[in-house]
């Protein structure tokens, strides 16, 4: 059974690049990327169900990574459709260290660093932007979505969709302009009870300072929150660990 099997088994999909959600005019070092965000998905230490699904999906992945960041392999690949047999006969490959070092670990001054420089920057304003777009205004989803935000983010993240509103720049969407005061208020409530467990959480984690208790975290987020790489600390992770380099109108809608 070679890769192509295995990807259509286990992603029902025989196209490597769009298993990785690229194009193929993709340049190598968003094949890397690409494939850091998918394994994160599918990580065997960060999946609390169905581990072995997440194992061989996990080894899937690097296998078509090893195809695709490879030249030669890719060439023949993007020419014929076919994959060098040499990729088939590393099954014995522990996929997990090969993924280690490719990537960094990610620690909890990490994420603080992140947090520091994150806040106020374009990038999350980019962000608020796709998430007011995507979300049609919905301000629950938005703060679920945007990295690094907490309840007290939503007067600011306010602020700033009202001006890019008033501007043009974006659609005026009433589940943004006309949310319930009472709907606010319980997520307030919602958000500060959950804030209180997450700093106890972050406390243990300094004085353990591991990355054990790190990945507890992740995990515990995965599993409270059900939103998989798109939780807080995969997409925190997918965005912050840099791979290691080789050497030498506002019209209103509902």
């Amino acid at each position: 059974m070679g890769l192509i099997d295995d990807c259509e088994e286990h992603f029902n999909e025989r196209n490597l690049y769009s298993i990785l959600g690229v194009e193929e005019s993709v340049k190598p070092d968003q094949i890397k990327k690409a494939y850091h965000k998918c394994s994160l998905k599918v990580h065997p230490d960060r999946v609390c169900e169905d581990k072995e699904s997440a194992t061989k999906k996990f080894q899937t992945l690097g296998k078509i990574y090893a195809v695709l960041s490879d030249k030669g392999k890719r060439a023949l690949y993007d020419e014929s459709g076919e994959i060098d047999d040499e990729i088939d006969m590393e099954q014995d490959r522990d996929w997990i260290d090969y993924w280690r070092l490719l990537f960094p670990k990610l620690t909890v001054n990490d994420i603080e660093k992140y947090e520091e420089t994150y806040r106020g920057s374009p990038e999350e304003l980019d962000e608020l932007k796709s998430a007011y777009l995507k979300f049609r205004g919905d301000m629950e989803q938005i703060l679920k979505n945007v990295m690094c935000c907490t309840y007290t983010d939503e007067p600011r993240f306010r602020k700033l969709l009202q001006e890019l509103i008033a501007k043009g720049e974006l659609e005026e969407f009433e589940n943004f302009t006309t949310e319930d005061k009472q709907k606010v208020k319980k997520r307030k409530k919602k958000a500060m009870a959950e804030e209180k467990e997450a700093e106890k959480v972050m406390k243990d984690l300094k004085v353990k300072n591991g990355d054990d208790a790190l990945m507890a975290m992740i995990q515990k987020r995965q599993a409270s929150r059900q939103q998989g790489a798109d939780n807080f600390f995969a997409q925190l992770e997918a965005k912050y660990a840099k791979p290691k380099s080789k050497a030498g109108g506002k019209k209103k809608k509902k």
